[in-house]
């Protein structure tokens, strides 16, 4: 449909050369009135009494010349959209607090979309014709021009209808596109017919035929109402002003909102009031968030790498972009620069790739020998008899010997007693990759708690080839050896004496929602004798059962001398942002299940801890001063507890405590029934009778219970890596990553490269939802790049983006496209001369058109992949009405000074021009219109709809740029007349 419409204004270009041949002109004096001097370039001489073949000539070479022009300030335009897009994408941290949350950072851009886009952006699609009536009024000496007002008005006739006509076709069949922001769209609307109706105002009704000051003044300051007014709009300034009819006022003043509108806020999750750019930045990552589940749902098996390239890809693709990005990308393609946003997300996977391999090589680079702990943390049940600690070695220079020394030392367990010391040295020889120290635990049957103590690695030194013991840290530059830290082991000794304590090692645990399960660890301590069952279950917390984790309730069954177990609880994965969703785990009291074999080994057992407690008690008695104070005061703490519960009391009140109140009786009659189960008694009192005192308090003590912690709160939290691809999505989602450049190397490199052109549909996936393939440059590729590459290179001297935040770019690239416009004009105005049009007609058909060419192929694109019409339809209406408030506000303003401080008139002549503006503004309300009504029921958008009436509105539109055309040149040229 673009082509046909590219082919369709070329059609109305030759009927119009037909008319101007057919026509006579007005006055003798318009026949050689555009066959002048340009500002920039000469009239080819002669240019009087020519034939009819030179004419000709002379026009085909004109035309093709003016053609080659536009395609230069097409790609000047690129760079000069591409800086644009740089500053306008500016970003700044905000911190947003969250009752309950910690505060997020958030990154909002500093330029408002629409005033970015009434600004900057509309400068820089409009910027040739602007700068055309700007350079013509200069070059004739500030008198009046034909070419640069007709330029603008054509210009906006041809995006108006034409470019509006191409989109409402172009729409995938059953699809529509709706405007997101209607009130913008509407501002902006009524600004841009009435920037035209005012320019007839200025032409024929306040001072006709002349322009004053305050006029052309007045035109420009019309230009930063129309941002202004925009900009309340987007805000919504008005409607947070003044009261809703939805709120009311309390009897103390404050406003409350009725009940419709409470649940409206509840659900939306935000007030009124929040920040623009904040809610801008959610519903952004929400988008983000759920195409990011749509790709994991269509591709299952797909690895994270390619997970994350293609997320990305599809994100830009079909993220929000600007019309800078369009326009760039719709120049870049026709020009054989292939697909930005390809190229760009290619060329940053290579990066971590290419950071990937130097870590590799770094690590390769690695001369230093390691010794280490593997690992640095053993827990041995006190029955284990000896085991080994295992030190490693890894990578340094080959032959190198390495020698450490090893030495354990008490922590809360005393060498000799609990431990049999060791010390001594490692020789790891060349080939050793290993080695171990293998050390005693003393085994006893005095219940007492948990040790632990250490093993030491130090004095590490190499020996060289030669005997010779050095200290690697000394030989200069990197040590050839080093210990790696820790290069202390702990080792943890667990009494097995004891049924054991079980619990949790915290009351407070977090997992990722993507973890598919939770293996919660539970440990037991303090002696892992007999099999013990453990209750549980879950709890809702915010988090509910089987929506958010799997809801269960079981048992974990310990075996004899097992110290670890583990509960699995299935994790719902949601893909939240940010989630803080927590249930609970809740431990029950445990069973015993398995107990010791039978009563004569309680009564063996009891009987070595009295004579333990005894010999412990008169060598305690016999240490003189200086030996207890070398003891660690953890451990005579822990001992002394283990001694006093074993000893006789002397107190009558304290034996009068420990027979009975804390032994309870559901234990005496548990322990009474067991025992009896083995003897065969039937009866409790019996066993119980057998068992004396002291006998049921070691038997109390040996008993399974829970330890601190029994109830463990579990949170969900979000996925960091889900988090953080939705970042680093919403971070390359800012399409001056996509368009900026770095350094003047890379400008050239695509000066020179040649990419494949893809068609807008390409940028969609295959019917088996893969992505397509990237297509080879074709022959229309290849001759596109080597038509443009003198303008290529030239235009890659521009400074890149990077440079003082896009503004050098900026500045260098509209001086340039300044001086290609005036080329343009200079020759414009000459072609009409040799080919007999008016610099009025010239201007409407075929400058307007090249000016138009690239915003047409943006338009379409963004009209096909956006989900809004704002990019194709609402930048339309806006740019529209700044060309007038700038292109003639600045032009006509200079001119009227320039005019008033001579003491002359500034007189420009409303006839061809005011006509034309007219037959503008009555097609323009009825287009609008057509637009507004489209966005009924039974279309339901702009863009798009049923199939007939896309067609109807599309012709409709088409014919009245025909018209417009048809009529602006019989008024030129005197056939019609014009009022």
């Amino acid at each position: 449909m673009t082509r046909l419409g590219c082919w369709l204004a070329v059609a109305a270009l030759v009927a119009l050369a037909g008319l101007a041949d057919a026509g006579s002109n007005c006055s003798a004096a318009d026949a050689t009135r555009n066959c002048i001097d340009g500002l920039v370039v000469p009239i080819w001489r002669p240019f009087l009494d020519l034939t009819t073949g030179d004419r000709v000539l002379r026009g085909v070479l004109y035309f093709f010349v003016i053609a080659y022009m536009f395609l230069g300030i097409s790609i000047v335009a690129d760079r000069f959209m591409s800086s644009i897009e740089v500053i306008t994408s500016m970003e700044r941290t905000i911190v947003v607090k969250r009752p309950g949350l910690d505060p997020m950072e958030v990154q909002v851009r500093i330029w408002n979309d629409t005033v970015s886009n009434l600004t900057l952006m509309a400068l820089g699609s409009s910027a040739p014709e602007i700068l055309l009536s700007i350079i013509e009024v200069i070059a004739r000496g500030f008198e009046a021009g034909d070419l640069g007002p007709n330029t603008i008005v054509g210009s906006a006739a041809f995006n108006l209808f034409m470019i509006i006509a191409i989109c409402v076709v172009v729409i995938p069949k059953g699809e529509i596109r709706r405007q997101k922001h209607l009130d913008v769209f509407c501002v902006t609307a009524t600004w841009s017919i009435f920037a035209y109706v005012w320019l007839y105002l200025i032409l024929a009704f306040f001072s006709p035929g002349e322009i004053e000051i305050w006029e052309g003044l007045l035109t420009f300051v019309f230009f930063p109402l129309t941002v202004g007014t925009a900009y309340m709009a987007d805000i919504k300034i008005i409607q947070n002003r003044f009261l809703p009819h939805r709120y009311r006022r309390g009897s103390h003043g404050q406003m409350i909102a009725t009940e419709a509108e409470e649940m409206k806020m509840l659900e939306n999750g935000s007030p009124q009031g929040a920040d623009p750019a904040l809610k801008a930045f959610e519903e952004h990552r929400q988008e983000f968030i759920e195409l990011m589940r749509e790709i994991r749902k269509q591709n299952p098996h797909i690895t994270p790498t390619e997970l994350q390239k293609q997320a990305e890809y599809e994100m830009i693709s079909r993220g929000p972009k600007s019309r800078a990005f369009y326009r760039v990308q719709a120049t870049r393609r026709l020009i054989g620069g292939g697909d930005i946003v390809k190229k760009r997300i290619d060329k940053e996977h290579n990066k971590a790739l290419d950071a990937l391999v130097q870590a590799q090589e770094k690590q390769l680079r690695d001369n230093t020998c390691k010794i280490f702990l593997d690992p640095a943390h053993y827990t041995v049940l006190e029955s284990v008899g000896s085991f080994d600690v295992v030190v490693g070695r890894d990578g340094g220079p080959d032959g190198l010997t390495v020698m450490v020394d090893y030495f354990t030392e008490d922590g809360t367990a005393n060498a000799g007693s609990d431990y049999i010391p060791v010390k001594g040295t490692l020789t790891f020889y060349p080939e050793d990759k290993h080695q171990k120290v293998t050390i005693e635990v003393v085994d006893d049957d005095v219940f007492e708690e948990d040790e632990h103590f250490y093993l030491r690695l130090t004095n590490l030194r190499v020996r060289t080839k030669d005997g010779i013991i050095i200290d690697p840290t000394r030989i200069g530059g990197l040590p050839v050896a080093q210990l790696e830290m820790p290069n202390t082991a702990t080792i943890m000794i667990l009494d097995d004496d004891h049924a054991g304590v079980f619990g949790f090692d915290h009351d407070h645990f977090q997992v990722v929602e993507n973890c598919g399960h939770l293996s919660l660890q539970m440990k037991r301590h303090s002696g892992a004798r007999g099999k013990v069952v453990i209750p549980f279950r879950t709890i809702e917390g915010t988090a509910q059962a089987d929506k958010h984790f799997e809801m269960k309730e079981g048992e974990i069954v310990f075996e004899d001398n097992q110290t670890e177990a583990t509960i699995d609880i299935g994790i719902i994965d949601t893909e939240q942002y940010e989630r803080s969703d927590y249930f609970y785990i809740e431990l029950s009291p445990p069973i015993w299940a398995k107990k010791m074999n039978d009563l004569s080994r309680i009564q063996e057992r009891f009987q070595r801890r009295m004579e333990r407690k005894r010999g412990s008690s008169v060598a305690s008695e016999s240490k003189d001063s200086n030996t207890e104070t070398a003891l660690a005061p953890t451990d005579k703490s822990t001992r002394a507890a283990s001694v006093d519960l074993l000893q006789p009391c002397s107190d009558p009140r304290r034996s009068s405590q420990s027979n009975s109140p804390h032994l309870t009786s559901r234990f005496r009659n548990r322990l009474g029934s067991w025992i009896a189960g083995m003897k065969g008694g039937n009866g409790d009192d019996e066993v119980t009778t057998a068992l004396t005192p002291s006998q049921l308090e070691i038997a109390e003590m040996g008993k399974p219970r829970l330890g601190e912690f029994t109830k463990c709160q579990i949170t969900i939290r979000e996925s960091k890596e889900f988090q953080g691809i939705v970042d680093r999505m919403i971070k390359n989602a800012n399409t001056r990553i996509m368009l900026g450049t770095h350094s003047w190397r890379e400008q050239f490199m695509e000066a020179l490269v040649v990419s494949a052109g893809d068609d807008d549909d390409d940028d969609e996936e295959g019917d088996d939802g893969e992505e397509k393939e990237p297509e080879e440059p074709g022959c229309m590729d290849y001759f596109m790049h080597v038509l443009t590459v003198p303008w290529k290179l030239t235009f890659a001297t521009i400074p890149p983006t990077d440079y003082i935040g896009g503004w050098a770019t900026f500045v260098v690239a509209i001086f340039m496209i300044g001086v290609l416009t005036a080329v343009v004009g200079d020759l414009a105005s000459q072609f009409g001369c040799w080919v007999g049009l008016k610099d009025a007609v010239t201007a409407i058909s075929f400058v307007a058109l090249g000016t138009s060419v690239p915003d047409t192929f943006a338009s379409k694109v963004s009209a096909v992949q956006d989900k809004y019409a704002d990019n194709a339809v609402g930048n339309v209406t806006g740019s529209n009405a700044v060309n007038v408030f700038l292109g003639i506000g600045i032009a006509w303003s200079m001119a009227a000074i320039y005019h008033w401080n001579k003491g002359t008139k500034f007189l420009v002549d409303p006839g061809n021009l005011g006509f034309s503006v007219l037959i503008f503004c009555v097609e323009a309300l009825l287009c609008i219109a057509v637009l507004v009504l489209r966005r009924s029921k039974k279309v339901g958008g702009e863009l798009g709809g049923p199939t007939a009436l896309r067609w109807m509105t599309s012709m409709f539109f088409c014919s009245l740029w025909f018209m417009y055309l048809l009529l602006s040149a019989l008024e030129a040229y005197c056939i019609i007349p014009g009022f």
